[in-house]
């Protein structure tokens, strides 16, 4: 029998907050809502103000914001997605080579141009366009430098 396992990706960031709001708005997922399970240990003493913060509306954790899949199911109690998300933390060294791992957004059939004007819209940049035998794609940069491709 096959095991099938569950994951996250995770990307380590000098600002989750921005990065997960960019990828939400990117992917069309959602950007977790800890806010119940944070004010939770905040009001039991458990953890210090300090490893909160306040970001899109609602309090969070200081070092950690993740966007969801809206469709996948998610706990109710922690906010915490269960399915398809993304996890940026927070790092103190910047980006200074290229990523071994990039994430690939399909745009629609005939929408690339105008996909990646949205993308451009929400803080990416365009890199470079890139049409080989085996197809053509846009390579992007997230708000932080990340590769990205748009097919």
């Amino acid at each position: 029998m096959t095991r099938t396992l569950a994951w996250k990706l995770v990307v380590d960031s000098a600002d989750p907050h921005a990065q997960a709001g960019f990828w939400a708005g990117a992917l069309g997922y959602a950007v977790e809502d800890n806010s119940a399970l944070v004010e939770q240990l905040l009001a039991a003493g458990a953890v210090p103000e300090a490893a909160t913060t306040h970001a899109h509306g609602r309090r969070a954790w200081r070092d950690l914001a993740a966007a969801r899949h809206p469709d996948d199911p998610y706990d109710e109690n922690s906010g915490t997605g269960l399915g398809r998300r993304l996890l940026f933390q927070r790092v103190p060294e910047s980006k200074t080579v290229k990523n071994r791992l990039h994430i690939d957004v399909h745009a629609p059939p005939g929408e690339r141009d105008t996909e990646a004007e949205r993308l451009v819209g929400l803080g990416a940049r365009i890199l470079r366009a890139v049409d080989e035998q085996g197809g053509s794609w846009l390579v992007l940069a997230d708000p932080e430098g990340n590769e990205f491709c748009l097919n």
